[in-house]
């Protein structure tokens, strides 16, 4: 009998803090009875999909900008109407119930408008990465064997290998013909077709795709109803219904993806453009006067490397949270971000398969710089070690994740590591006293050195804190004495005194144990990125050193492990 009524104290426990979040968010808030009753209405018609929540946000506020593009800007009555002539339009292509509609587009309306039209029809979501090689799209869609893609016309010859049933064009430069989102959309508005659709019997799901830096991309089904994630994200982010936030993280990626979730509950206007550009996404914070900035790391990067009289002329005043995710923050980038923008920085940590597991505050970032912060609303992290036994605080071992919004499994079969309900991140890390979660790096690229364990990513964060080191990146390469030893790719700020290889490994011995200090730096003007910010390590490890004058000089042999020097 105790310990079911633990169990119910527990759960009337989190749902009174739930719906605390939600009403101090401004999702839970009086409205009309009319209002109400046809929220209640769709919400028992469609539940939390995307479906669902635009039509009980079209209920709420017609009249309130949803899309803010580079074709104007939409309501999110003008959104509901819309979607329904898009689902008619799709339907009428014969997708149905249970199909999956792969979608290749960046971030503009289109992108927006065919993933509610999509829902309305109970088909499955498949969102494709704009990055991806041909070969890779060609893998992904003969596995999943969608019934339509609709894809900007950009990727028309990148898409040319695939086996493709039927496309639908979801940008285009020229004038729209019947085979696109908009020809379709205005033949439904001219035909009248805006009426709701009959909700389907089943959920469509969505899927979104893993990384793919190790071979061919794994298709991600994430779990229908954005509520749970909600809650999650913002019982340790402040963001408030009605905001307008630019989401310049690619939808189709986790992180972007999830601002489109919120959308469809706080009543956020998301401000979108196709490509992302330092200077013009300042710009854009400014003349729109945006509360919030959904991000991947290299992008605050790029921001922060242009002149300072170009920062000078954006104040960004208004802008309350820098929603971070994707990767770590290098080095000191979050102080001098909030030293230029206020502490409105927030770094998120998880992955595709997890979602999130941890939200850095600004506060976080400030005490405890190189932290992933604290864990979020409703959500188990535990350190295990390799035989599955919990860890101790201040231990270093396995990230084991649980929480409502994990993937069950893989479209293609497979999954993560599941212990106890808990899975896999793929990273290790450890707690501090203050419950801070440190990730020290990714399972799989810590290397031995004689002996000694290094993690990559501690030796990156050091060069990282350089002055005039722009990016850096370090991998493991085969040592026929050490077993393995280090090699750091690093970018130079630009127009500053170029630093030296010899500089950059003082400045690691300084901080950190002498078997850690690179055996090489090269210098790049660039490291290899995905459309998500991630740095491609494959292309790194089979990087030519010989084939450049940018590798640094390798005469000196570095400490054997274990030595003081």
């Amino acid at each position: 009998m105790g310990t079911l009524a633990n169990r119910l104290t527990g759960r009337v426990k989190d749902a009174g803090t739930s719906l605390k979040i939600l009403t101090e968010s401004g999702i839970v808030r009086p409205y009309s009875p009319l209002v109400v009753a046809g929220m209640a209405n769709a919400l028992r018609r469609w539940s939390t999909t995307p479906a669902g929540g635009f039509k009980t946000i079209a209920l709420r506020m017609p009249t309130q900008t949803a899309i803010i593009d580079e074709r104007g800007s939409l309501t999110f009555g003008e959104l509901q109407s819309r979607t329904n002539a898009l689902a008619h339009g799709l339907r009428a292509r014969g997708v149905r119930p249970g199909d999956g509609v792969a979608v290749m587009c960046r971030n503009h309306r289109g992108f927006i408008e065919a993933s509610i039209a999509i829902s309305k029809l109970g088909a499955d979501v498949l969102y494709l990465n704009t990055a991806f090689a041909g070969p890779q799209l060609a893998d992904v869609i003969a596995r999943e064997q969608p019934r339509v893609v609709v894809h900007d016309e950009e990727f028309a010859d990148l898409l040319a290998g695939a086996d493709i049933a039927d496309r639908v064009l979801g940008w285009t430069d020229g004038s729209p013909g019947e085979d696109s989102l908009e020809g379709l959309i205005a033949a439904g508005l001219t035909a009248g077709r805006t009426d709701d659709l009959a909700p389907p019997a089943g959920k469509g799901r969505t899927i979104i795709l893993t990384s793919g830096t190790t071979g061919t991309p794994k298709g991600a089904p994430r779990p229908q109803g954005g509520l749970p994630a909600a809650i999650s994200l913002l019982s340790r982010m402040p963001l408030r219904s009605g905001w307008k936030c630019h989401v310049a993280a690619p939808l189709f990626h986790t992180w972007g993806f999830a601002h489109y979730q919120l959308a469809m509950m706080l009543g956020t206007t998301l401000v979108l453009t196709r490509r992302f550009d330092p200077e013009d996404a300042l710009r854009l914070l400014h003349d729109e006067e945006c509360d919030s900035f959904a991000v991947i790391p290299v992008m605050l990067q790029r921001i922060l490397a242009l002149p300072a009289d170009v920062l000078d002329r954006y104040p960004l005043p208004h802008l309350k949270a820098v929603a971070s995710s994707g990767s770590a923050l290098p080095g000191d980038l979050p102080t001098q971000w909030m030293d230029r923008f206020g502490d409105n920085l927030y770094s998120i940590y998880g992955s595709t398969e997890v979602a999130w597991a941890s939200i850095a505050s600004p506060q976080d970032l400030r005490e405890a710089p190189g932290c992933a912060g604290r864990l979020p609303h409703q959500t188990v992290v535990r350190i295990l070690d390799t035989d599955g036994r919990e860890l101790p605080v201040g231990e270093s071992g396995r990230i084991f994740v649980g929480n409502s919004l994990q993937i069950e499994g893989y479209t293609g079969g497979g999954g993560k590591e599941m212990i106890d309900g808990l899975m896999s991140s793929g990273d290790v890390g450890r707690f501090d006293a203050e419950g801070r979660l440190y990730v020290e790096g990714r399972d799989d690229e810590m290397i031995v050195s004689g002996g000694e364990n290094v993690f990559p990513k501690e030796v990156e964060d050091c060069l990282a804190a350089h002055d005039r080191v722009s990016e850096v990146a370090a991998i493991g390469i085969d040592d026929p004495d050490f077993g393995k030893r280090l090699r750091a790719f690093v970018v130079r700020v630009p127009e500053t005194e170029p630093v030296s290889a010899e500089e950059l490994k003082d400045l690691v011995k300084q901080r950190l144990a002498r078997f850690k200090v690179p055996r090489e730096i090269v210098f790049l003007d660039e490291l290899p990125r995905n459309a998500t910010g991630k740095v491609l390590k494959r292309e790194l490890a089979a990087f030519d050193v010989t084939a450049t004058s940018a590798a640094s000089d390798t005469s000196d042999t570095p400490d054997a492990p274990g030595t003081t020097g």
